[in-house]
């Protein structure tokens, strides 16, 4: 008996030497990233610093690259409350929320000081809202990228005629518009599944950011890059609103004030995309050229026509958030 004592003691001293007492709440966060990814790193970030923020008393538990829910099912598993909460990709919300795609349009927004000022503002609320509507609640927008890799295995794609008959790693419906006035085909689906396609010959392209190119490492089966602003992707941060309502309003606000500072660490130093994003994919034998003011222009007056008329038809809100976007 006194031993069983004794080594009840221990294990209670154990614990409070640790911190294994489990957190009053829990926060299962579902996203589609590998944990290369640079947003994959900041939510492991923003993990530990809800943990501090919170003094404990929630826990955050990262479940990455699709370990519980392929990408197209995290809206779904939040809004049931399977899970607390996830990262979603804002092309993963195309079809369902026209308005989020001003993203997508070619050259609208991808400018730094731009980027520093959305979270938070107008055009932002007015999105946060169009998600609610959803049945989840927007905690955070995390960028993704605010530059656009296009990789391919046989020749740079550089110049508008050399988008011609290539098949190609689309975004989604409206960004693909911009794609086929390039005269590409593109075939539209998550990142996970892009690597696979590129070494099949199923694409001939991908289009992603430098950042992706890296963390799936689809320099091992494509010789060319190139690099141009040509739109911003968010991950959003979205929660279960039940979930949420119940938490303390002091934990509500450590996790805001967690989800804030990785806002601000994914934010572009310059408007020069990926610079070191692209000295390692040189490093690794990619061909990389990053596009001239005059090549992004060029591209710009092909794609963007086409794109926004096709954002136009989709939303009666689309001059509403077109013109909270340009105040940026």
């Amino acid at each position: 008996m006194k031993l069983a004592i004794k080594l009840g003691i221990a294990a209670i001293a154990g614990a409070l030497s640790t911190g294994a007492f489990a957190a009053d709440y829990t926060m299962r966060l579902s996203h589609q990233l590998p944990p290369t990814h640079h947003v994959a790193k900041a939510l492991e970030q923003f993990a530990s610093d809800v943990k501090t923020n919170t003094g404990g008393k929630v826990e955050v538990q990262i479940f990455g690259s699709e370990q519980l829910f392929k990408a197209a099912q995290n809206h779904a598993a939040v809004a049931r409350g399977q899970v607390e909460a996830a990262s979603i990709v804002t092309v993963s919300w195309a079809g369902t929320i026209p308005e989020i795609n001003v993203m997508s349009i070619p050259y609208l927004m991808t400018g730094v000081e731009q980027l520093r000022k959305f979270p938070g503002s107008d055009a932002a609320k007015l999105l946060d809202g169009k998600i609610e509507e959803k049945g989840v609640k927007n905690i955070g927008w995390l960028l993704d990228a605010n530059d656009t890799m296009i990789t391919s295995s046989k020749t740079p794609l550089v110049n508008p005629a050399d988008f011609k008959g290539v098949k190609i790693r689309g975004l989604n419906k409206l960004f693909d518009t911009g794609l086929a006035a390039l005269g590409a085909s593109p075939s539209a689906m998550p990142g996970s599944e892009v690597y696979q396609a590129l070494q099949t010959g199923v694409l001939d392209a991908g289009l992603t950011s430098a950042s992706a190119v890296n963390a799936r490492r689809y320099y091992e089966v494509q010789k060319y890059g190139t690099a141009a602003p040509i739109a911003a992707v968010y991950q959003t941060v979205v929660v279960n609103p039940a979930w949420w309502g119940k938490l303390p309003a002091e934990s509500r606000q450590g996790i805001e004030a967690a989800v804030k500072k990785a806002e601000e660490s994914l934010l572009p130093e310059s408007n020069e995309p990926a610079p070191r994003e692209i000295a390692v994919l040189r490093e690794k034998g990619m061909t990389i050229s990053v596009l001239t003011p005059e090549q992004n222009k060029a591209l710009q007056e092909v794609m963007q026509p086409p794109v926004l008329k096709a954002f136009g038809e989709t939303t009666s809100d689309a001059p509403k958030v077109l013109e909270l976007v340009r105040r940026l």
